[in-house]
């Protein structure tokens, strides 16, 4: 194998999956994590597992998968992958528009539901996409907090059986996410301990991470996210009979035009006061060529002030997002809570909204603050504390920051040394990847 092959980092998302090589910028394509196959019972397959091993059996497997002999039979026909009955991404999007396609969504807050899909989806994602040769590449893949060690098992199983890929790793996203925010200037020296708050489209995480280990026991999930935002909107846009309330519109504005606002009371004044600055107008082409007008007015702030003010969208979930995060840090071990307040990372589409970070890091300051005074008060003179230092991270890489990371940790020359080769599979079979040595230090994840 030639040594200058790089690593081939794939981020499968519940929303998006992010696909590249380790070392650029960027990943070479970011889509749906979608997959549209044929009939009304398509994916049926994939609910029927082989023994114990959450799997399809091989007998369920598409036949594209078993032909030849041995586990990487297939091979042979991946150069028809353009000709096979299903798309992923954008493209399952429009097939599933027309008649005979169905659209499924693989994953599921993160974790991978259905195996003959997801089968699927990293073969088109492998050969068609970055039209590589597995065997010739090592691949670092992410994986969710707590995802269960039979997951990890499964895919090990994919990649080195079905697709014979030379070497894997398997990295949790928040770990991916820290080594990310090494980009920023605010970040002095390279470290794995910090708090990751990670949403995307479907739910919230705040992860603390110590030494490269997430701390498990700690971690907490908001069910507030990109897709409760754009809802939102949706519904204020509808409260108000505007022309245009579709959920493509209401996504549109939310991304064009929120912010987060350091006060809620004080800024519906502003834009009673100065509404000509404040209020916008956002033109959406219908069919047929015509165009509406829709007023963009209070959502703007109102949307993203549902992390910090959850009682205005939802009766269910009312602790604000900065309660969460000081919760989480201070439920972690106490020798490590210093350095998870002063290292909180952002990560994922929906923490881009302009002035998040600082909202959310004055109003964790403020939390932080006044436990210090009331245990000065009750401890009198004798106890002065010196403070903590609370500092939230924002930094140019964060909407795609798992998939970042490991492009960083991927080019580093120890990374094929972290990764369990094809030889070392054979030998051991899947609980090989139950365990793997921990990128940036030392041990095991």
């Amino acid at each position: 194998m030639a040594p200058q092959t790089p690593a081939v980092v794939m981020d499968n998302g519940t929303g998006y999956t992010k696909l590249g090589f380790a070392g650029n910028d960027s990943p070479s394509f970011v889509f749906p994590t979608a997959i549209a196959t044929k009939g009304p019972s398509a994916g049926a397959a994939g609910g029927t597992g082989g023994s114990g091993s959450g799997r399809p059996a091989v007998a369920n497997k598409p036949s594209f998968l078993t032909g030849g002999a041995g586990p990487t039979g297939h091979l042979s026909g991946k150069r028809g992958t353009e000709d096979l009955d299903f798309f992923i991404g954008d493209e399952a999007l429009n097939a599933s528009a027309g008649p005979g396609y169905g659209l499924h969504y693989p994953i599921r807050h993160g974790q991978v539901e259905n195996w003959d899909q997801m089968e699927r989806f990293w073969s088109n994602s492998i050969f068609k996409y970055l039209r590589v040769e597995p065997e010739d590449h090592y691949f670092l893949l992410t994986e969710p907090p707590l995802n269960p060690p039979e997951n990890r098992e499964n895919t090990a199983e994919i990649m080195f059986e079905s697709f014979n890929c030379a070497g894997l790793y398997i990295a949790v996203q928040a770990v991916l996410a820290l080594a990310a925010s090494w980009t920023s200037s605010k970040v002095q020296d390279r470290s794995l301990t910090g708090t990751v708050i990670d949403s995307g489209e479907g739910v919230t995480h705040v992860i603390p991470v110590a030494e490269g280990y997430v701390i498990g026991s700690s971690i907490k999930s908001i069910p507030i996210a990109g897709r409760d935002i754009t809802y939102f909107v949706q519904s204020l846009l509808r409260d108000r009979g505007e022309p245009d309330s579709s959920l493509k519109t209401a996504e549109r504005i939310k991304e064009e035009f929120c912010y987060v606002c350091p006060d809620i009371v004080k800024e519906f004044a502003r834009f009673d006061k100065e509404s000509d600055d404040r209020f916008k107008q956002y033109q959406v082409q219908q069919p047929g060529g015509r165009s509406v007008t829709v007023d963009v007015g209070y959502e703007r702030f109102l949307a993203p002030e549902i992390f910090f003010n959850p009682e205005i969208y939802s009766s269910d979930f009312l602790t604000p997002l900065p309660n969460i995060v000081d919760t989480v840090i201070q439920t972690s071990p106490i020798d490590v809570r210093r350095g998870l307040y002063k290292n909180i990372v952002l990560s994922g589409g929906s923490t881009l909204y302009k002035d998040f970070g600082r909202r959310l890091q004055r109003d964790i300051r403020h939390l932080v603050d006044a436990r210090i005074k009331a245990s000065e008060a009750r401890a009198g003179n004798a106890a002065k504390s010196g403070g903590l230092d609370v500092q939230v991270i924002s930094h140019k890489r964060q909407r795609h920051g798992p998939w970042f990371g490991g492009s960083l940790l991927g080019q580093t020359p120890e990374f094929r040394s972290y990764c369990h080769t094809k030889a070392e599979y054979d030998e051991v079979g899947p609980s090989i990847v139950r365990r793997f040595a921990l990128l940036g230090g030392p041990g095991s994840t």
